[in-house]
């Protein structure tokens, strides 16, 4: 991925916003408990802000039904002492956990299944915002980039605003990093961290988690052009149907909203378009991914 122009960004100094999945129907079922995640994370926010005094590191939450700032190094509020950055993320993530719990449970009061993917769209969409604010807030500012530490599987309904993330990043050029602690591999972020230029990486130890994330997503964009960092086997880019939520080889699309489906439809069941064309006496694909 071409860099941007130097003149805009001091060389070693770091912007990382990291989005953190709070999904509580993955963590209740995952092999590492969420409070020892966070024994990895927090050290690791800290060690960023040690490498370098001008490093800024932004914390957002991922949950079911919103997302959120927890953490922002540059505010003004934050204090130096580790211990008072640490007990800070964790207050306040408890607090977001109990309040996306409770929009979870209002979104779904008429008994159906809540959503068990994390809103990924919705915390990139945030990342990018607060970056752009950076952008515009003087000539000079840190080299950003996005970390995004997930576990929930990729929901497919959020395949569009995902895909659109991804290419804001990219036509800013902001590297989206991306770390994987569930036990599947996430197409969504194999596309984002290849299209942006960043390291996907899936720990095969997570015991060993904050070794993982210091050598390999400390490191700041201009020291990787010397170092050798893991390289993605393959990258998945198959789409997600929006009809039965699954991974697609070829579809149909719709032109208006670009939902894809893997059964021909005589409705969009996204913005309601309707397909004029009769249907084919044989699955002719209308597009390839």
């Amino acid at each position: 991925m071409a860099s941007a122009p130097p003149k805009l960004y001091q060389d070693d100094v770091s912007l990382v916003v990291a989005l953190l999945d709070t999904n509580p129907f993955f963590w209740s079922a995952a092999s590492l408990p969420f409070s020892e995640f966070l024994h990895h994370v927090i050290p690791f926010i800290n060690s960023l802000l040690l490498l370098n005094q001008l490093n800024r590191v932004v914390l957002i939450a991922t949950g079911t039904s919103s997302c959120g700032y927890i953490f922002d190094s540059g505010d003004g509020n934050s204090s130096g002492n580790s211990n008072a950055v640490c007990s800070g993320i964790i207050k306040k993530l408890e607090d977001f956990v109990g309040k996306d719990a409770r929009i979870a449970k209002g979104s779904n009061g008429d008994g159906t299944r809540p959503a068990i993917s994390s809103l990924l769209s919705g915390s990139l969409s945030l990342a990018l915002c607060y970056i752009q604010r950076i952008f515009r807030s003087g000539a000079r500012h840190p080299q950003p980039r996005i970390l995004c530490l997930q576990g929930s599987p990729d929901g497919p309904e959020q395949y569009v605003a995902v895909m659109n993330s991804i290419f804001s990043a990219q036509r800013l050029m902001i590297p989206i990093d991306s770390c994987i602690v569930g036990a599947q591999h996430s197409a969504f972020l194999q596309q984002a961290s290849y299209i942006t230029g960043g390291v996907y990486l899936k720990p095969q130890q997570l015991d060993g988690l904050f070794q993982f994330l210091a050598a390999v997503f400390a490191t700041d964009l201009h020291s990787r052009n010397f170092l050798r960092l893991p390289k993605p086997a393959g990258v998945d880019f198959r789409a997600s149907c929006f009809c039965h939520k699954k991974t697609i080889d070829m579809g149909y699309v719709c032109s208006v909203c670009l939902s894809i489906f893997c059964k021909y439809h005589k409705k969009c069941s996204t913005c309601g378009s309707e397909f004029n064309q009769a249907a084919p006496d044989s699955t002719i694909p209308d597009q390839k991914h």
